[in-house]
């Protein structure tokens, strides 16, 4: 009986140091920046999944009964020079503009792990190799390189822009990851592990890379935004196929038809789109940025525990900083006196 109670005293120690440690690795989704970034990357992804069955018309489209036609009922956000729909160009080409944002995220974020950690674990001749590849990847000019290969093939695919753009954008972030590679591998913990004869992939993904992901993320994040940018600049100056929808697309053909300054409805809505997702990005990174920094995520919790106690934003934001038990009491009467 003794032992049964003592059992069951031992696991409802482990359910609250569990639940805090999984409240933990979310703690970024408890920042309102990032989660309003989640969300609004959230949308573009359901239209980009989406699209080709949302659009009300189709974006190749002609109807030269509405050409350079403005907002209206029939079309939302106007029409081009030849009366197609701009509304369904935006949705039909968010899905490439997502795609090779996130697949070159994801590809160069896999390169520069593996090199990244790989030269920042091992020792030697190895260790320098790896490092001299990044940074012989990291003076390379990205965006004629790009135009260079691209502009070899007839009708490149989405996926070889996105392996091509991965290919350009990882070396920061391997860069980043030897850098804190090399101060974990002379940790306690490694040591620990490494004289216990743990086998070498355990200690690298189950010891280290846990303690990388907040940079991995935040590697993540840069590469797609550089990628998505990256893709947009090609089509707007025309190396990628015109015919093929993308915001960049659009601008191209808004700035090959003068649509400047005075259609503003055929640029200003693919404009804001890029702006939007570049944004959503910055805030995720907000929230990664409180995850990684301990000094902002205890302040963090310090001002939200303060404003559910009734606190105001300032008010909040000084006892956050300071951390006084004095500063939070003068806030307190201040707060009285205001009222």
């Amino acid at each position: 009986m003794t032992t049964e109670t003592g059992h069951v005293a031992t696991l409802e120690r482990k359910k609250p140091r569990q639940r805090g440690k999984l409240s933990e690795a979310f703690a970024m989704f408890r920042n309102g920046k990032s989660l309003t970034g989640l969300i609004i990357l959230g949308f573009f992804a359901l239209l980009a999944i989406f699209g080709p069955w949302i659009a009300p018309y189709d974006p190749n489209a002609i109807d030269l009964e509405y050409r350079n036609g403005p907002p209206s009922a029939t079309h939302w956000l106007g029409t081009t020079h030849l009366g197609q729909d701009i509304l369904s160009q935006i949705i039909i080409g968010s899905r490439d503009v997502m795609f090779v944002g996130f697949a070159a995220g994801v590809i160069g974020t896999l390169l520069a792990v593996v090199i990244g950690v790989t030269a920042g674990y091992i020792k030697g001749a190895g260790s320098e190799a790896l490092s001299a590849l990044s940074n012989v990847f990291l003076v390379i000019p990205g965006l004629p390189l790009i135009i260079i290969i691209t502009s070899n093939f007839d009708d490149p695919s989405m996926l070889l822009i996105a392996i091509v753009l991965a290919i350009t954008g990882w070396a920061w972030g391997a860069r980043v990851l030897r850098a804190q590679t090399m101060s974990l591998r002379n940790r306690d913990f490694v040591q620990a592990a490494r004289a216990n004869g743990e086998p070498l992939w355990r200690i690298i993904g189950v010891e280290m890379l846990p303690n990388l992901m907040a940079i991995i993320a935040s590697s993540f994040v840069g590469t797609v935004t550089a990628a998505i940018l990256t893709q947009t600049t090609l089509a707007f100056v025309g190396v990628t196929p015109i015919t093929r929808w993308n915001w960049g697309t659009i601008l191209f053909w808004a700035q090959s038809q003068n649509a400047f300054p005075d259609r503003w409805w055929w640029y200003l809505p693919a404009g804001l789109c890029i702006a939007l997702v570049g944004t959503a990005l910055a805030l995720v990174n907000f929230g990664i940025d409180e995850y990684v920094n301990p000094r902002l995520r205890s302040a963090g919790k310090r001002a939200r525990a303060l404003r559910k106690k009734g606190f105001t934003q300032t008010d909040a934001t000084v006892v956050a900083t300071t951390g006084s038990a004095v500063t939070a009491t003068g806030a307190a009467v201040a707060a009285g006196e205001k009222a």
